[in-house]
């Protein structure tokens, strides 16, 4: 008869809470695997009583299962199950329905099952340019997913240690409100501006590590005024809504790239909350670095749209309109432009 052992095996720098699943369905699913074993949680800790043997093999899943959570930030039943049976094989997790998912397919794994990958050509065009380039401009229409995409890239290389930090970034444009008459602290006035981001983030990361992180600076999120005189080294660096820096805001945050930096811009050229379009920098900033080796350019479209299908159909309503106000614009110079003349010519 084998000799009955005991071992305290460490779960620390995890969210137990993760780890165990609500009401503990994955503690109890893993006590279920291991009938022989007697495995009592307590806290951050693991009391695991048997033999010898099946200890070691427990915690070598169990390390295993930990590792996984680490990587791609969730665990499910399928998870579990698969862990302690036969192991995970280096570049597969299996999805919430069973289905293994290669990691060339996803960009990260996100809480709750949620796996975060390119839909469109344009969003797989913008993961492709990421190994190829290290300043990427992306614009088009809300819902194309094109800040969401950055947002996985940045996650999935802070998870890879590619980089040591990510840095959300948009200008505090205000939308008919003055900052100044909004109730609260600056950050307090601020946030509602930053909210799409900190969304994106909550699905990608650990409600306990993304605080973590927020405390300790590995993520940032703030606006574009609070970039200037910094130097950004391995660092992650998102621009959302570009088209609202001027051409003297964005300059001075293109030259804040250092050393093993990652920068990817994104906007939306024909949503200028500027007191005039023309005062955007997006555009002109485009035109005067593109050309420059190592910076990409992915321009999304329509068809690009990942939300209700019917946001395609205002994008496309909205644009008709659009070209039907410039082009009565046109004829409206065009006739101020004939009567100046006629009167000239009298």
């Amino acid at each position: 008869m084998a000799e009955t052992v005991d071992k305290i095996i460490s779960v620390e720098n995890i969210d137990t809470r993760e780890l165990y699943g609500a009401n503990n369905v994955y503690l109890d699913q893993i006590k279920a695997l291991h009938p022989k074993l007697k495995i009592i949680a307590r806290g951050h800790t693991l009391k695991v009583l048997g033999a010898k043997g099946d200890i070691e093999r427990f915690e070598r899943r169990m390390h295993s299962l930990i590792d996984y959570y680490d990587r791609y930030g969730h665990i499910s039943k399928e998870v579990v199950e698969q862990s302690f049976a036969a192991g995970f094989t280096t570049g597969d997790a299996p999805s919430e329905g069973g289905t293994t998912i290669r990691d060339n397919e996803a960009i990260v794994y996100g809480n709750n099952g949620i796996v975060v990958k390119a839909r469109t050509d344009n969003q797989r065009k913008l993961v492709s340019l990421y190994d190829k380039c290290d300043l990427i401009f992306a614009t088009g229409p809300a819902g194309t997913g094109k800040t969401y995409t950055a947002i996985a890239l940045a996650v999935r290389a802070l998870r890879d240690r590619q980089v040591r930090r990510v840095i959300l970034t948009r200008p505090a444009v205000e939308a008919g409100e003055k900052l100044g008459f909004l109730p609260g602290d600056m950050k307090e006035k601020l946030d509602p501006y930053l909210q799409p981001l900190y969304d994106a983030l909550n699905d990608m990361i650990p409600p306990l590590k993304l605080q973590k992180f927020m405390e300790d600076g590995t993520v940032q999120i703030a606006p574009l005024a609070y970039m200037r005189g910094r130097t950004l080294d391995n660092a992650f660096v998102i621009l959302d809504e570009a088209q609202n820096t001027t051409r003297s805001q964005i300059k001075m945050f293109l030259t804040r790239m250092g050393r093993n930096a990652k920068f990817i811009v994104t906007g939306d050229v024909t949503q200028v909350d500027l007191p005039h379009k023309s005062d955007s920098g997006l555009v002109r900033a485009m035109n005067t670095v593109r050309g420059i080796e190592g910076i990409g350019f992915v321009e999304f479209d329509k068809s690009d749209i990942v939300r209700h299908e019917l946001v395609k159909h205002i994008v496309a309503a909205f644009d008709r309109q659009d070209e039907v106000e410039e082009q009565l614009r046109r004829e409206r110079r065009e006739q101020k432009n004939n009567e100046k003349n006629e009167s000239n010519n009298q």
